[in-house]
């Protein structure tokens, strides 16, 4: 192989891992291949566009996934410099400190992971000072402790949103700021001249045109290609990773790019496609010595696969809701135990502001319900009343919820809903709640920011396929994400986390992708 082939570590994938992690090694001065499947995503006006991004899915990958039963849907899924980052509502939180260890569900254990939160929050603290979180700790009651308050206050409430926190502690509950990264400055609830977020409405699901979301490209991927040390080439597919003759390490990482094939090496190779993707490039590489895929000898690799059970719901106020930027509230009251439930429900978190346009995608389900709430009205009415809700809860690791290959290669995603009598109860508390906090009682199920397959379409917050852990026979990786049947190869996208918790999964990706990067800079003399 030639020697500018040659590298000392290559990174597949640039979204919360893959881009973090190169922003951890670029000021080693060693040599960094950035392999990225997708281009950049292209500034234009559609970025704003709420029908192109969530009608005709402008942006999402051109492909097709098929189910256990054969049948195609389209994943949720974007193939971009950033990665997914580029169009995540960019909520950034701590797991809590239990979810490190052993939580009882009503549907079954969520396991401990091999480290506790005390490995975890020195780097969280990194984190959310790295990606601008804006936030305010000491406000959630069941957050975890924090070295350091958040670099960036909290992001204002506007008047309807705040009148919700009002009448959520009012009812004894504990809304607390939303803990968002964004390049935001601002005074009085409006955005300085020096701000690069203008808090327009067009944030959460969508890409940001100037550049103000806090994604994986602009806070990592573009800083560092300014180091001579760091190459980036964009349309390069791996196919597959090729091992020595003893399996033990990756000597050789195959490269489809502008309709070539390619090779290239390194001391180091890390997986970061996210928990599918990357659990199908290990299936794909399979050889004499790991006949069912790479590291694959515990045949945990594609199994346990998780994605939250979720719901967006849309309550519709008595009274109009012109918030603009709305995702700033968030509620944890019900995370661990309801007052008549003993188990964990789950997360509430505002979403992006609904228009229109989105509605007119979805409304057929529901539209005669809000017909008898609001008789006469029309979708526009709607969308100036609409409160929108993201509800989450934790879904357990199942090992036949797993990512497999058909005939032609192509993704295979089985999936069995687990937990769900949790998320039944998470949605019916808030929906008891609506006439109180000044709605209609009745929740509306919206599916534009999924697309129209929920659950199975949404993979927003796919992890757990390549699982960490000390036994080698129930893990593949071990505590530094480091593949125990091969020396070289790590893993630093959700693919590691042997439970989901119930908040989005970010902050804890790109936290332990700081961590992962300590260890590596020790590995590479660094």
């Amino acid at each position: 192989m030639e020697s500018s082939n040659r590298y000392d570590v290559i990174i597949i994938g640039t979204g919360a891992g893959g881009g973090t992690l190169a922003w951890r090694l670029a000021p080693t001065g060693k040599r960094i291949l950035l392999l990225e499947r997708g281009s950049y995503l292209p500034t234009e006006r559609e970025n704003w566009d709420s029908h192109a991004v969530f009608v005709q899915a402008r942006y999402r990958a051109p492909e097709l996934w098929h189910d256990r039963n054969g049948h195609a849907f389209h994943p949720g899924i974007q193939y971009y410099v950033g990665g997914n980052t580029k169009v995540y509502g960019a909520a950034l939180f701590r797991l809590r400190e239990e979810d490190f260890g052993e939580v009882r569900h009503a549907g079954g254990l969520s396991p401990a992971w091999p480290v506790g939160y005390d490995v975890f929050e020195p780097y969280y603290t990194e984190a959310e000072h790295l990606y601008h979180v804006h936030g305010r700790h000491g406000v959630d009651p069941t957050e975890p402790s924090a070295s350091a308050e958040y670099a960036y206050p909290p992001v204002t409430h506007e008047p309807r949103i705040q009148e919700l926190a009002n009448d959520l502690a009012r009812l004894g509950h504990h809304p607390f700021p939303l803990p968002v990264g964004l390049l935001l400055d601002e005074a009085n609830g409006r955005p300085l001249r020096t701000s690069t977020c203008i808090r327009c409405s067009a944030f959460d699901g969508f890409p940001c045109p100037v550049l103000a979301k806090a994604d994986a490209e602009t806070i990592c991927v573009t800083p560092v290609l300014a180091h001579p040390n760091v190459t980036l080439l964009t349309g390069a597919h791996v196919d597959r990773l090729e091992t020595s003759a003893s399996g033990r390490e990756i000597t050789t990482v195959h490269v489809s790019r502008e309709g070539q094939l390619e090779q290239y090496a390194a001391d180091v190779v890390v997986v970061a496609c996210g928990a599918v993707n990357s659990a199908a490039l290990l299936l794909r590489s399979t050889n004499e010595q790991h006949p069912r895929g790479l590291a694959n000898g515990s045949d945990v690799v594609g199994r346990h696969y998780m994605r939250h059970n979720n719901s967006v719901l849309m309550a519709i106020s008595r009274t109009p809701n012109p918030t603009v930027f709305q995702k700033t509230l968030a509620l944890n009251d019900f995370y661990f135990k309801s007052s008549d439930w003993p188990y964990p429900l789950g997360h509430i978190q505002m979403m992006g502001k609904s228009d229109a346009e989105m509605l007119k995608a979805e409304a057929s389900g529901w539209h005669g319900l809000v017909a008898g709430l609001m008789p006469g009205t029309s979708l526009e009415m709607i969308a100036k009343h609409a409160l929108d809700f993201w509800l989450m809860s934790e879904d357990l690791p199942d090992a036949n919820n797993r990512v497999t290959l058909d005939a032609q290669g192509g993704i295979v995603l089985s999936l069995r809903d687990t937990n769900v009598e949790a998320h039944r109860r998470l949605v019916a508390a808030l929906e008891s709640m609506l006439n109180q906090l000044g709605c209609h009682q009745q929740l509306l199920q919206r599916t534009a920011y999924f697309g129209q397959n929920i659950p199975i379409g949404g993979t927003a917050h796919q992890c757990g396929t390549v699982r960490f852990g000390t036994d080698l026979s129930t893990s593949a990786l071990d505590v530094n994400c480091r593949a125990h049947e091969v020396d070289n190869l790590y893993v630093v996208d959700a693919s590691f986390f042997p439970s989901a918790g119930a908040v989005n999964p970010s902050l804890t990706i790109i936290a332990n992708a700081l961590r992962v990067g300590d260890h590596l800079k020790q590995r590479l003399g660094s």
